[in-house]
């Protein structure tokens, strides 16, 4: 016997099932799993079976075709085919969670893909066309798979977006609140900005000299408006991680830096506020490293900052990066463009 998928697709009606499985039945073939994907044009049916060594790929798909079974595909399959499907996601979700970085794997090892690719930039419509899938991710960027045969369908499509939105859940878990030993001994909590945290935002702003405010937004020392920093926190694109002095719970926190990372396209545009009584002690250069990072795992092609020239010591920490920089000057702004790490065809 051998082991054999069979998908075809019938009239979603009363009675036709059991057509195509009687006929299938005439030819020696067990059924040993089916799932039932409802769309538009009909059930697509997709069967694991067990059929007699004599039976070939023609065979079964005129098995098929004499059930009332249509654009079948027929091809064979391996012994961890005999897992159930709920099964198998459970394990590919749980691979995830141990390592998020290996989205495009899991999601060829899910899918059967031939090719999965991800790009920063967003698809103009996530879904499925015929044999191309297109999964928004979370963290910005579009996941694309395409495989030869059979076609997607919209239950393979939910899946495959969830097992995506999990990846997505568990690196930002990952980045959450972790605690940073500065070079004097001084300990900061560093977790991703959320909206509720608007308030220490604010008082961040209120409690930096107006030069720092001007370093950081360049265009004035006036506080942003409440609506902009809302937009900071959380952002489209992108990742805002706060440093705030160790409490025992939120409320007894103090917001002492704050750095944004806004993607657009193939690049990220970062910047930071360090509060005045807590610059020149490392905070800047720890938060733009773990910035550099998120930006590599999310494949941007390059990290850009708008300094301005008198800046010295934030020209000196992204210069502690020690990435290749591009330098572009004009007039007092000094434009750094530090080349990251290559995306690869599918993240890991």
């Amino acid at each position: 016997m051998t082991l054999w998928r069979i998908r075809a697709t019938v009239d979603d009606r009363p009675g036709y099932l059991s057509v195509l499985t009687a006929s299938l039945a005439l030819r020696g073939v067990n059924i040993l799993a089916v799932q039932v994907h409802t769309t538009e044009r009909g059930a697509v049916d997709d069967f694991l079976v067990d059929a007699p060594d004599a039976l070939g790929e023609a065979e079964l798909v005129a098995a098929v075709e004499r059930g009332r079974g249509r654009d079948c595909w027929v091809a064979r399959s391996e012994a961890r085919g005999l897992a159930d499907q709920p099964t198998r996601v459970l394990g590919l979700a749980n691979r995830l969670v141990r390592d998020p970085d290996a989205t495009g794997e899991v999601l060829r090892a899910l899918l059967g893909a031939d090719t999965v690719t991800w790009r920063p930039d967003e698809a103009a419509s996530a879904g499925i066309t015929d044999t191309t899938m297109r999964l928004a991710d979370p963290g910005g960027g579009t996941f694309t798979l395409r495989r030869a045969a059979p076609e997607f369908t919209p239950a393979e499509y939910a899946r495959a977006q969830a097992l995506v939105e999990l990846a997505a859940s568990v690196v930002r878990r990952a980045a959450e609140q972790v605690t940073v030993v500065l070079p004097d001994g001084a300990e900061l909590a560093v977790r991703p900005a959320v909206a509720d945290d608007l308030p220490g935002v604010l008082d961040l702003h209120d409690g930096c000299s107006a030069r720092s405010r001007q370093r950081r937004y360049l265009g004035g020392a006036a506080l942003p408006a409440p609506a902009r920093l809302r937009r900071l926190l959380e952002p489209a694109r992108g990742l805002t991680l706060l440093a705030t002095t160790t409490g025992s719970d939120r409320a007894a926190e103090s917001v002492v830096a704050m750095a944004n990372l806004l993607g657009e396209g193939d690049e990220a545009e970062a910047a930071l506020l360090v509060r005045d009584d807590w610059q020149r002690r490392g905070l800047g250069s720890a938060l733009l490293r773990r910035l550099v990072r998120h930006a590599d795992r999310s494949g941007y092609a390059a990290l850009v900052l708008h300094v301005q020239a008198e800046n010295g010591p934030m020209l000196r920490t992204v210069r502690r990066l020690d990435r290749p920089t591009a330098t572009d000057r004009d007039g007092s702004v000094v434009t750094l463009t530090v080349a990251l790490a290559a995306p690869a065809p599918a993240r890991r």
